[in-house]
């Protein structure tokens, strides 16, 4: 099943950090035989969103936004309501500098699942460092410390955003919210 990639700034291993590229690790080196096996595939099978969708996670992890973009968009014309390919092809779109353009596509994403925390996350990561919207950004990270579960990496990442963003900008950042207690 398609999951989204890591977030922007998240250190989960797939996306690196915000501003451009993957971060500190190489780009994976894209297989030819791969490609053309999963382009064979799409061709015969056009209306399959999964196909289109590994072309593009391939893409992506070679840090090939612009082909990944291509491949996203494409599942997507297909299996419009999937919010994990919908929000990689917002990190794409951050990537390629269209912040707006991620924004929007992040939106979309939440319009399908409004709990899904990934876009939230990587809402909150394309506000504040694509646009420079600080409150914008505060309020996505702080929905995904309400809803997501305390342990969980998203989690981690949104109070950490929130930590340095209230650091820096004491006056933008939401109060704290403690982290659900267990029984």
């Amino acid at each position: 099943a398609q999951t989204s990639r890591a977030a922007l700034g998240g250190n989960q291993g797939g996306s690196g950090q915000a501003g451009g590229g993957q971060g500190g690790r190489a780009p994976a080196a894209i297989d030819p035989a791969r490609v053309q096996e999963l382009e064979a595939r799409a061709e015969a099978a056009p209306r399959d969103a999964a196909v289109r969708a590994q072309l593009a996670n391939l893409y992506f992890d070679a840090d090939r936004f612009s082909d990944a973009a291509q491949w996203y968009e494409a599942s997507l014309a297909i299996d419009p309501d999937n919010p994990d390919v919908s929000t990689d092809l917002g990190i794409c779109y951050y990537y390629l500098n269209q912040a707006p353009r991620a924004i929007r596509q992040f939106e979309a994403s939440l319009a399908v699942d409004p709990r899904h925390t990934k876009s939230l996350l990587n809402l909150g990561i394309v506000r504040a460092f694509g646009t420079q919207d600080l409150a914008g950004a505060a309020e996505a990270w702080q929905r995904v410390v309400e809803i997501a579960p305390p342990d969980s990496p998203e989690a981690r990442a949104a109070r950490q955003a929130l930590d340095g963003l209230r650091s820096a900008h004491p006056d933008i950042a939401p109060p704290a919210t403690p982290a659900p207690q267990g029984p």
